[in-house]
């Protein structure tokens, strides 16, 4: 009788998780990246505000690699109850547009929630560089196709993408480098062994603000607030401009309350004064979604962006 009345109780609180539209037990917020990168550190910031609004420690996962591909193809194949979501960066739409074939639908195999930040990225070198600015960088590069590097967090990512448009529009050959994001290509840069940063700015701004990295320029077509000083990349290759974006999404088919309750939950968090602070330090803009329908139609307009820049730079599909 007692196992009855136990089993009995179990299932009433089941049924009140999903009529209040809650997660049932702990929540993994994946990201592609690695630690320390700039997905990693927005991740870690909202975590602790989601798991006080929705009642759930959210844990935070890293799944590497691909330019965040593997970890977009994890999620989308993960139960849609709730329990996975995933902190998704601009390279998400870059990759759409890039490879002809992914494992996943970038569109229609997420239930979208909301944008989280927006930004551009800084182009940077070592301080011991002789680069001084982004007209030398592209003068070397003329008198020496390939001989100047720069870095990526991968194959297909936003600022492989940033690197190669860089490239085309100033009429020169660069030689990427790719990692599988984290610290690396900060350390490699700082250390001389690559020339060239293409980064965000999560990545960069310390280094920068205590002058081991020097900024060249930063890829929003006009200046940006939160990177006082620094002219647009455009000042040098007018028309150039790249801008990317983080935002949270669940596996297509998770319960619609269970997404209202956590699109609840993050807008609350990102209404917090010292979160704001916090993201504004990565060097993003708080951009919240009023809908997760708002936020897939931004999705798809990027990935209609980034399809038209690369047949513009004549960048080849993977």
């Amino acid at each position: 009788m007692l196992i009855k009345t136990l089993l009995i109780s179990v299932l009433m609180v089941g049924s009140v998780c999903a009529q209040t539209g809650s997660p049932d037990k702990p929540i993994t917020l994946v990201q592609g990246f690695g630690t320390g990168g700039n997905s990693d550190t927005i991740a870690r910031i909202i975590a602790p505000g989601l798991s006080k609004e929705l009642g759930q420690q959210v844990i935070v996962e890293a799944k590497t690699g691909a330019g965040g591909n593997i970890a977009s193809a994890a999620v989308a194949k993960a139960p849609p109850d709730g329990n996975t979501l995933i902190l998704l960066t601009g390279g998400h739409a870059v990759s759409a547009a890039l490879y002809n074939q992914l494992s996943f639908n970038p569109i229609e195999d997420f239930d979208w929630i909301s944008l989280v930040t927006q930004f551009p990225f800084a182009v940077s070198v070592s301080e011991e560089s002789k680069f001084k600015s982004l007209v030398d960088v592209i003068k070397a590069a003329k008198a020496m196709p390939d001989s100047i590097s720069y870095t990526s967090v991968g194959i297909g990512s936003t600022q492989h993408l940033s690197g190669e448009l860089f490239a085309s529009m100033a009429g020169i050959k660069m030689m990427h480098v790719p990692y599988k994001g984290g610290a690396g290509p900060l350390q490699d840069v700082l250390g001389g062994r690559v020339d060239v940063m293409f980064d965000s700015i999560t990545v960069t701004k310390a280094q920068m603000e205590s002058g081991k990295l020097r900024a060249l320029g930063v890829t929003s077509l006009k200046p940006y607030k939160l990177l006082s000083g620094v002219a647009p990349v455009a000042d040098a290759i007018p028309g150039y401009e790249v801008t990317s974006w983080t935002g949270v999404a669940a596996p297509k088919g998770t319960n619609p309350e269970v997404l209202k309750r956590i699109h609840a939950a993050l807008l609350k968090v990102l209404s917090d004064p010292e979160v704001i602070t916090k993201l504004e330090n990565t060097g993003g803009l708080v951009t919240p979604s009023s809908s997760g329908a708002q936020m897939k139609q931004y999705v798809a307009t990027q990935i209609a962006k980034w399809k038209k820049v690369l047949a513009m730079a004549n960048i080849p599909k993977q």
